[in-house]
């Protein structure tokens, strides 16, 4: 019989599974909306919401009653088939995203490696290369193509890297210009970069590339695995920006917490698709097609686009009426919130996790907060309180 402890658990992990995560040693057991527990009973207010997957927080009713009515249905059939749960699913995101075709992945991940397969299948299909330029601090990814078009640190060790990506800096229309020509077939960029510290695009340069990409002829494709589906005050970030992506991906908050993906792509791209061009075993099966409409209710039903927005403003109210002199920059939409400090964030992060409130730390110095949507005022008051005391015993520690 094993020992509920945190320690038991993190050296079993260590002993077994593939050490690529540098995680925290805690074991979690269960959550309910914006709290979380641990094995051994401690609770902690989750700011983090699985990396801005949790968007109705844990184990919401709603969600939790249609994955088991569902799993007692139909798990799984194979895409030689039809489910109505991926039927129904694919026609509600093709009318909140107002893009005409949709596929299904299990990951953010896949969903932008078959985002690239369609841009290059359209280009080539019009005389194009297939060239893919992605944008300096980006994330895409952990398959050799996504990090083929991301950093460079997540390359080292894994050449040969796959051919035809390159890079430009963030919201520089003239460097976009200069590294384009006729064997460009598409252009992908985060409205909102996420792991990159919570950098929002500029709404005249978006507007700039979408004219840009519709003169040259090529794809432009929006990653919004976590800007999207409610997550910035919007259904999808593109809204803020007024910006159409002939291509968009999807996941993270999609399924509530269950693994899917998508790409939606409008219906000039998705013609030059033919049969067999891409495919998935487990891609939008009936379990988490079911996952994600409940999910989408729940967003919709009780509001949380806007409750994003409302509360995005209020966190960043109260974090800037604290006039800390520690604090560079606050950044982002909604409840995607990025507070870049003068320091390296990690041992913030930690102080913050005593003090029991998961946050996360990234771009070295940036504090990343992507709680569920329906976080309570009453947990964000303490989360601010949190966040100052850590601050304070930090200090106080220098």
């Amino acid at each position: 019989m094993i020992k509920k402890l945190n320690k038991t658990y993190n050296e079993l992990d260590r002993m077994y599974y593939l050490q690529t995560f540098k995680r925290y040693p805690l074991t979690f057991d269960h959550g309910k909306g914006s709290h979380i527990w641990d094995v051994e009973g401690n609770e902690y207010i989750d700011m983090l919401g699985g990396i801005a997957v949790n968007s109705v927080g844990h184990s919401h009713p709603t969600v939790v009653k249609a994955i088991q009515n569902q799993a007692a249905k139909l798990i799984h059939i194979s895409n030689f088939y039809l489910s109505e749960p991926q039927v129904m699913l694919s026609k509600k995101l093709v009318e909140l995203s107002g893009l005409d075709r949709v596929f299904f992945a299990n990951s953010g991940a896949e969903s932008v490696e078959g985002a690239i397969k369609i841009a290059r299948k359209y280009a080539h299909s019009i005389g194009r290369g297939g060239n893919i330029i992605s944008f300096e601090n980006s994330f895409h990814g952990r398959t050799l193509a996504t990090i083929a078009s991301g950093k460079k640190a997540y390359q080292k060790g894994f050449e040969p890297i796959p051919q035809g990506f390159l890079q430009v800096s963030f919201n520089d229309m003239e460097a976009v210009k200069k590294a384009t020509d006729n064997n460009t077939a598409a252009i992908i960029i985060e409205p909102i970069q996420g792991e990159g510290g919570i950098n929002v695009a500029d709404k005249t340069f978006l507007k700039a590339l979408r004219t840009f990409c519709d003169e040259q002829q090529i794809v432009l494709i929006f990653d919004e695995i976590q800007c999207g589906v409610g997550r910035t005050g919007k259904m999808f970030a593109k809204e803020h920006f007024d910006v159409e992506p002939d291509i968009m991906t999807l996941a993270k908050a999609l399924g509530g917490g269950v693994p899917i993906g998508s790409i939606l792509s409008n219906e000039k791209v998705s013609s030059a698709i033919d049969f067999g061009d891409h495919g998935t075993t487990f891609g939008g099966n009936p379990l988490v097609c079911t996952a994600s409409l409940a999910t989408l209710e729940v967003i919709e039903t009780e509001n949380l686009v806007q409750q994003a927005e409302e509360k995005g403003n209020w966190i960043k109210a109260e974090i800037s009426a604290m006039k800390n002199p520690d604090i560079k920059e606050i950044r982002g939409k909604g409840l995607m919130i990025g507070i870049e400090f003068n320091f390296d964030t990690k041992p913030l992060v930690l102080k913050m996790l005593e003090n029991g409130v998961l946050a996360n730390a990234t771009a070295e110095n940036v504090l990343r907060l992507v709680p569920p949507l329906n976080i309570s005022y009453e947990d964000l008051e303490k989360v601010i309180e949190i966040l100052k005391k850590s601050l304070n015993e930090l200090k106080d520690n220098d």
